[in-house]
């Protein structure tokens, strides 16, 4: 008897160890499944077992020509970022010739102002699209043009006909569907549901924002990623805060480097000064005229000259994946030297939408000295007369600088600033060379004891007209 009651123990063991087993075994497989998609919200018809594992919502979706919403052919003027373009319209549409086309349903991630994950990835997705394609049509919701909560763009579909198709696609709803938007608008919205359920397959497939994984064009690191036309319009905001950005290297002067990139939503350049101090080595050979940079510094005021300016950068050449380092990004590049008016440079305004806050998410719009946005940018002045030299002489290495008071075309005043300048032969360049002449200039702008003021490097920058 007592036999028989331990056998039966050991029955009961194995079957408990084989059950604990197969609870083990399903628990494992269970961890290895996906997770299923919510097929209601993936299909918006209610039905999970029904919904397709890959749709291409963008083929299925046709560009209905005899529909009662406005359609235009139009040409690129710019590419701003992935949900905004400027393209080229008739007149009686705009009447400068250009409408800022917000992409209706579409909110990629931000590649101007603050820079975020996938943000670049996005505004070269359209920018590449775009580009290739043999017709671009413009689409309005309705029976109208609208415009977006600004004021100042309108908000449309986005169609383009690849070079090798005959069929238009829908740019707003591939960049949705290939997970490059952070949401999708609303069903009543013309193309809303679709648009909607190209977002939830997105998702579930894990595209780009929803992959949970790097985006390769995005530095991870403490520093605040922005461009600088975000940076300058409101540079107070980042006071002591390491910033990131880009830019081309414009001039090299008095341990000090000037950065500047082009904005095409406002058409202009934005720029900063560098302070590299005493620093030696490969920082030094990636921050040469000419080059790319991503320039990580401190965003500092400088007292003394009454400008802000960016410091504390370096390299670390054993650390050279470090993101906080100065890297040159790629070189050949040349600098803006927009031609600018006097009077616009003396007297004009300009307004600009600008982040309000350092996180990003708001932004207003401001107005600005036109040349207090071109501080450290490189612009360029025709025909002015030089009435008056000043010429620094105070025992110091910048005996022979001179400040020449020019006239422009109105009455305009603009002051030039120089360094030592000498000529081909290695003579110093004096106040006779350029009083009571015309000249034409290329230099950098600047501030100075309360005035701005255009800043040159050698004699090329001046051109004395015959």
């Amino acid at each position: 008897m007592k036999s028989v009651n331990i056998n039966a123990m050991k029955i009961k063991r194995i079957f408990a160890l084989i059950l604990v087993l197969c609870l083990a075994a399903g628990c494992f497989t269970g961890c290895q499944q996906e997770e299923t998609p919510d097929a209601t919200t993936a299909s918006g018809n209610g039905d999970k077992n029904t919904i397709p594992e890959n749709v291409d919502y963008v083929a299925q979706t046709k560009l209905d020509m005899n529909s009662d919403t406005l359609k235009l052919e139009v040409t690129v003027r710019s590419y701003i970022d992935g949900d905004t373009t400027h393209f080229n319209v008739p007149h009686d549409v705009s009447d400068n010739g250009v409408l800022k086309a917000r992409y209706l349903c579409v909110n990629t991630p931000e590649s101007t102002g603050k820079i975020e994950e996938w943000g670049k990835k996005a505004s070269n997705f359209t920018k590449e699209k775009l580009k290739s394609a043999s017709s671009i049509i413009i689409e309005s919701n309705d029976g109208k043009w609208n415009a977006d909560s600004t004021g100042g763009r309108y908000l449309v579909w986005v169609w383009y006909k690849p070079a090798d198709g005959n069929d238009y696609r829908c740019l707003n709803l591939e960049l949705i569907q290939n997970g490059l938007s952070i949401s999708c608008g609303t069903v009543a919205e013309r193309y809303g549901q679709v648009a909607t359920d190209a977002f939830q397959q997105a998702k579930a497939q894990k595209l780009h924002v929803f992959s949970n994984e790097d985006d390769p064009d995005f530095y991870y690191g403490d520093a605040y990623e922005i461009d600088l036309k975000g940076l300058r319009t409101n540079i107070a905001l980042y006071e002591n805060t390491t910033v990131a950005f880009e830019g081309v290297v414009t001039n090299n002067f008095n341990n000090s480097v000037y950065v500047e990139s082009y904005d095409a939503e406002t058409d202009m350049y934005y720029g900063v000064s560098v302070y590299y101090g005493f620093e030696t080595g490969e920082l030094l050979n990636n921050l040469k005229v000419g080059n790319m940079v991503r320039v990580v510094g401190s965003v500092q005021y400088y007292e003394a000259g009454g400008t802000w300016q960016i410091s504390d950068v370096s390299y670390r050449e054993f650390k050279p994946d470090d993101p906080t380092n100065t890297v040159m990004l790629s070189s050949g590049h040349e600098a803006g030297n927009r031609l600018t008016a006097p009077d616009l440079f003396a007297n004009g305004t300009v307004e600009v939408e600008v982040l309000s806050d350092i996180s990003g998410e708001e932004t207003e719009t401001k107005t600005f000295k036109y040349a207090d946005l071109c501080m450290s940018t490189t612009i360029s002045m025709e025909n002015l007369y030089v009435s008056e030299i000043y010429t620094t002489n105070n025992g110091g290495d910048s005996d022979g600088a001179m400040t020449l008071t020019c006239i422009a075309e109105g009455g305009v005043e603009i002051d030039v600033r120089t360094a030592v300048l000498y000529d081909e032969n290695g003579e110093m360049i004096s106040a006779a060379d350029y009083r009571y002449k015309t000249i034409n200039v290329t230099g950098v702008v600047d501030y100075f004891s309360g005035s701005y003021q255009i800043k040159v490097f050698n004699a090329d920058a001046i051109t004395v007209q015959e």
